[in-house]
């Protein structure tokens, strides 16, 4: 039997229908109608007719969530982060690497290939190896002493190990054989992305004519605009083909920061993630990052020796709820910024991203105030909010 959900507002990729039905069957997203006339056979009906639907977020740049990190490489706290992850509208995501030992990363990648398709909650959709090619200046909380120029070969080591599941991976494009490592990366479909670097505007520029297409959570350790030196933040938001990532915690990037990227870049190419730690989800206190000890205080994750930004433990449903607020775009445009964008960007979008006949039905109810009321899995809901003046 098939569920029927009565919609006030389904944001899909390319509009957005208003009192509506969609039809749920076997977990998939079987049909879309515009009046109950067209409704046929037996059916469950919720009515979500004074609420807004759309797809589930897809997040790819999250560390850790609830007090697990990927990089403690267990299978227990994939799934802590994944169950986790629920209550903040995503349903894929992207365990994301630090820059560690190669004996670390080469044991995580192998940790998420032999058992990406066991864990539950949200699904693990790939991998991100952020780095460990970058370079010192901007490293941020990534350790230098593991930081090279990239190398095929140990890319292929942990694709191999990983199952085929790394989806995108990051370097500084002033390294050396930058251009190769791309070129091979594009031929693997493995999407490369630009981050902790120093790099001019032409560095940047030859690393995406050979391939790379994603700048990591732009405006953070990267070289800034100058007038006479564009560094990577021009690069982000003027060269083609590419998305650009953010980070919308008021924290990270000043909210006027972000519109000039939205409105340079296009509300198409700009992607919300969370670049979350282990301390999300558990509000103020010590915690980790890696190897380093790290503060959260007042919203926001410091390293302890140094001060530097350390990730963030912003939520997904509050970047999409931040920008809207902040009048940077509509809630429509946000939705797919932390959805479809983000699965294009990585070329998931066959997967996830989007509300479609024959995909998943993984999606998201919020309410007039742009709040999350309910997520749910393959047709499921898996996590409901308890908001003040829901009935």
């Amino acid at each position: 039997m098939s569920e029927i959900y009565k919609i006030g507002k389904l944001i899909l990729t390319d509009k957005v229908l208003e009192n509506v039905y969609l039809e749920v069957k076997d977990g998939k997203f079987m049909g879309l109608y515009e009046n109950d006339s067209q409704l046929n056979g037996e059916y469950t009906l919720i009515d979500y007719s004074n609420k807004i639907v759309g797809p589930g977020f897809v997040e790819t740049h999250i560390h850790g969530y609830l007090g697990k990190d990927v990089m403690d490489g267990e299978i227990e706290g994939l799934n802590t982060i994944a169950q986790g992850l629920l209550s903040t509208g995503v349903t894929s995501w992207l365990p994301t690497t630090l820059t560690s030992s190669r004996q670390s990363l080469n044991d995580v990648c192998q940790l998420i290939g032999e058992n990406y398709q066991n864990i539950k909650g949200a699904k693990i959709q790939g991998i991100f190896l952020e780095g460990p090619y970058f370079t010192t200046k901007h490293k941020g909380a990534q350790n230098p002493d593991y930081m090279s120029d990239p190398v095929i070969e140990e890319l292929k080591n942990w694709q191999a190990l990983s199952n085929q599941m790394i989806k995108k991976i990051a370097l500084a494009p002033e390294r050396e054989h930058v251009i190769s490592f791309v070129e091979y990366a594009q031929s693997q479909n493995i999407k490369v992305g630009l981050a902790h670097s120093e790099a001019s505007f032409k560095q940047a520029e030859k690393a995406v004519k050979a391939g790379a297409n994603i700048f990591v959570h732009t405006y953070n350790g990267m070289s800034g605009l100058h007038h006479r030196e564009p560094g990577m933040v021009g690069a982000a938001m003027t060269l083609e083909h590419c998305y650009a990532e953010v980070i919308a915690d008021g924290q990270h990037v000043h909210p006027k920061a972000i519109e000039v990227l939205v409105k340079s870049r296009g509300v198409e190419e700009v992607i919300l993630i969370t670049d979350s730690m282990r301390a999300a989800g558990l509000g103020d206190g010590r915690s980790r990052l890696g190897e380093f000890e790290v503060e959260v205080k007042d919203g926001c994750a410091r390293l302890v020796e140094g001060g530097s930004l350390a990730g963030s433990i912003l939520k997904m449903n509050e970047a999409v709820k931040n920008i809207v607020d902040w009048g940077i775009v509509d809630l429509p445009s946000a939705v797919r910024m932390a959805s479809i964008n983000a699965a294009k960007s990585v070329g998931i979008e066959e997967k996830c991203g989007a509300i479609k006949l024959g995909f998943d039905a993984d999606f998201i109810v919020l309410n007039q105030n742009n709040e999350l009321e309910a997520t749910y899995l393959n047709g499921q809901k898996v996590y409901e909010a308890h908001l003040e003046g829901n009935q």
